[in-house]
């Protein structure tokens, strides 16, 4: 087990303190005040992930269109002097 690079030895000595200093009466509320702490970081983590793999989707869209604008562009020039070289021929 390997929490953080803390093994259980050291989660030994840490659950040990803190039963010496805070007592068995105050040791649960505290796990629970950690865990819910635990927990709203977490949340926060995740929600600034999503809103950077929005930004990054926006992005790559963005781009794609644009690159798909581009390629139609290049495709409407090039067809443009091949049906200029055709008019061209009929007369």
């Amino acid at each position: 087990m390997n929490i953080f690079g803390v093994g259980l030895p050291e989660v030994t000595v840490i659950l040990i303190l803190a039963l010496l200093i805070f007592g068995p009466k105050k040791l649960p509320e505290l796990g629970k005040q950690l865990g819910k702490t635990l927990k709203s970081l977490k949340k926060a983590s995740n929600e600034f992930q999503n809103e950077i793999d929005q930004v990054m989707n926006e992005e790559d869209k963005e781009k794609s269109s644009k690159s798909i604008e581009s390629n139609q562009t290049k495709e409407i020039s090039q067809e443009k002097p091949d049906s200029e070289n055709k008019n061209l021929s009929k007369k």
